[in-house]
Formats: structure tokens, sequence, C-alpha cells
């Protein structure tokens, strides 16, 4: 199935922000669209064949939509969770709930970018038939 659902997030700092989900997360860059005072109009980061979208907190203002950075939840797919985990652990990623395997069987864990948005990583997949 193609992808047609994007998570937008907005950031204080998404210069960093971008950097940070690439060394923690794995996100590597698609498209990336630099306003002025490097600030980020616009980013497509991707991973594993899915896309988020990002980009820097709008100014009063600014002709973008204006919509505050803020705290948000992203549920993301990896095929090997304790990699993807250990990964994050060494990038210093803060971890809110330990790699655990669930009882609808799952394995998987929750992070905090420093920022705030939670990201959950793990096994589960909605679209599997049963689910």
């Amino acid at each position: 199935m193609t992808q047609i659902l994007f998570p937008a997030l907005r950031y204080k700092d998404a210069p960093a922000a971008i950097d940070w989900l690439g060394r923690a997360f794995g996100f590597e860059r698609h498209f990336v669209v630099e306003g002025e005072d490097s600030l980020i109009a616009h980013a497509q980061l991707v991973h594993e064949g899915a896309m988020i979208m990002l980009g820097s907190e709008a100014a009063p203002g600014e002709d973008r939509l204006e919509y505050p950075a803020g705290a948000a939840c992203v549920y993301l797919v990896v095929a090997d969770p304790d990699a993807h985990h250990e990964r994050a652990v060494a990038a210093g990623a803060e971890i809110v709930r330990p790699l655990n395997d669930t009882d609808y069987g799952s394995r998987e864990y929750v992070a905090r970018d420093p920022e705030g948005h939670l990201w959950s990583f793990g096994t589960y997949q909605p679209w599997d038939e049963g689910a």
C-alpha cells in the first residue's frame, strides 16, 4: 500500500531536529527547503519507505500555516526494534517506555525527542490481516 497519511511536525529548532532524528532514529533527508534565518520552511524525511514532514515554527504573520511546535506522538513500524532501540539509546534518546513485548504480539519501545514529541517504534503492523 502507498502511504497516504504524512505526519507533519513543527519544531522550534528544526535544523537540530533533522540532524537528531537522523542520528537517533535513522531518518534520512529526502527534501529540505531552508528559509531565512536558518529556519526550515519544509522538510521531508524518510525511514524505510515511510515519510514524515516537518518544519520550523512559523513566525507570526509569516505566509505559512501558523501552528506552534508542540508534542505529538508518531508510531513507526520497524523490522528490528532491538537494533533500533540500541541506536536511539546510543544517540542519547530519552526512553519513556522500555523495549518490551506486548500482549498484542508487538515488540516496541517509546522515546521522546529533544522537543517533546513521542516516537513509538515496534513490529505491530495495523494493516496485517486480523489486526
